[in-house]
């Protein structure tokens, strides 16, 4: 009966520590999937600010590759400006030179025609009139008054070109100075508006490399959190080898302690089956004696009562027994054929979740990468899951699959594809899996 005790007190004890262990361990991937989210939001966020980032540095470069077209546009005008302006100093040089001969043509013609007119003034006019009133007749004295007249008309005509054409020069040097001052005043423009593209070009090249920068931040924060995503998925897979081995584990011992408590039970049963035994020989022999009296004949009555009692009590425990019996063989055969069924087709492991990838930059971060296990992903073989070791074969749909890479916790299955839009194609799918190793 102690021992008996003893056997249901551990059985007891071990499934109190094995659920205890179960519920650490359940709490430990609750953790870690948590962490992971965690890290999932973190690396979302992250991206969101690479992908912000990236906009707006192109911004930056299509506004920088603007002015460096305005800055190109304003040296060429600049250059053109400059020439013209040489072109206009080179124009009023010309000028002014013609300018100081006109002048000096017209001082000398003014001089010449004062020099006339002082000599016929002081010298000539006697003899002007002598001249005229000395002509034989009167034709003559008409082309003599003629010349005279002439001679004056050419003077004053002399005079006037000349200051028609310093006038004229003056007029001209003064456009030019107009329009030179015109073109300086461009010049002087235009290389104000290139200082200042210049600047705001060195501004927005220094705000690219800003942004390159937090750029650079940004992504090695995502690789951070990639890793630790990785990692988690990596513990959360331990953990549930773990969960499964402490299940199996915790099954076994109860198995055990059952039984032990069953093997327990029939030991105190026959005990109890021999002491009666003992009990009813001992009757015999003092009855077929002669020896005992009334009181002792009453006192076996009552003890052939109890144990008739304690009879019938063990037949109740040998009849729960046996129908425990039945129901575990019961159990056992739905087992076995539960098993049969999976064999069919491997261990069945439930109903997963199927998404899809390939080996490009935004499923994978970066092109071209190895999976986790060092192969080269195969379309039709490759596929990603946490929670069991790599080279784990799935039937999936009727095809057989490897597990060569990680990425998905346990219960989710991601294939492999060669490009991106068959990926995309393939969507969120759910299917039975088997494991055929």
């Amino acid at each position: 009966m102690k021992k008996k005790v003893f056997s249901l007190l551990l059985a007891a004890m071990l499934t109190f520590s094995m659920g205890t262990t179960a519920y650490a361990t359940e709490d430990a991937i609750a953790d870690m999937q948590a962490q992971k989210q965690e890290a999932e939001a973190g690396l979302a966020q992250a991206q969101a600010n690479i992908d912000s980032l990236e906009s707006k540095k192109q911004e930056l470069e299509n506004y920088l590759s603007d002015l460096n077209t305005q800055y190109e546009d304003l040296t060429n005008a600049i250059s053109e400006l400059s020439i013209q302006a040489g072109e206009k100093e080179n124009e009023l040089n010309q000028l002014h030179t013609e300018l100081k001969k006109a002048k000096k043509a017209l001082n000398k013609q003014y001089d010449d025609m004062k020099l006339r007119i002082q000599y016929m003034y002081e010298n000539g006019g006697t003899s002007a009139l002598t001249t005229l009133l000395s002509s034989k007749d009167l034709s003559e004295f008409l082309n003599n008054a003629e010349n005279v007249a002439k001679i004056s008309q050419y003077d004053r005509n002399m005079l006037e070109k000349c200051e028609n054409l310093q006038n004229t020069i003056k007029d001209q040097e003064t456009t030019a100075k107009e329009e030179k001052a015109s073109i300086d005043e461009l010049l002087a423009e235009r290389a104000s508006k290139q200082q200042e593209v210049q600047e705001l070009a060195a501004s927005t090249s220094d705000n690219i490399s800003s942004y390159v920068s937090q750029i650079s931040a940004s992504q090695e924060e995502a690789a951070a959190l990639t890793a630790e995503i990785n990692n988690a998925d990596n513990s959360i897979a331990r953990l549930v080898q773990q969960a499964e081995e402490e299940k199996a584990a915790r099954e076994a011992a109860q198995a055990q302690a059952e039984a032990e408590a069953a093997a327990a039970q029939e030991q105190s049963e026959e005990e109890n089956s021999d002491s009666e035994d003992y009990e009813e020989d001992s009757y015999d022999t003092e009855e077929s004696g002669d020896t005992y009296s009334e009181e002792e004949s009453s006192e076996d009555t009552v003890s052939e009562d109890s144990y008739s009692e304690d009879s019938d009590s063990s037949c109740e425990e040998s009849t729960d027994s046996s129908e425990d019996t039945s129901d575990s063989s019961a159990s056992d055969d739905s087992q076995s054929s539960s098993e049969s069924a999976d064999s069919s087709q491997g261990k069945y492991l439930g109903n997963f979740t199927l998404t899809a990838y390939c080996n490009c930059a935004q499923c994978c971060g970066t092109a071209g990468n190895l999976t986790a296990s060092g192969t080269v992903p195969t379309a039709g073989r490759t596929v990603a899951m946490a929670g069991v070791p790599f080279g784990t074969q799935l039937l999936i749909n009727g095809n057989v699959y490897t597990v060569e890479d990680l990425g998905t916790p346990y219960g989710h299955v991601d294939i492999f594809f060669n490009n991106h839009s068959d990926a995309l194609s393939f969507g969120l799918q759910s299917a039975e899996v088997y494991q055929l190793n």
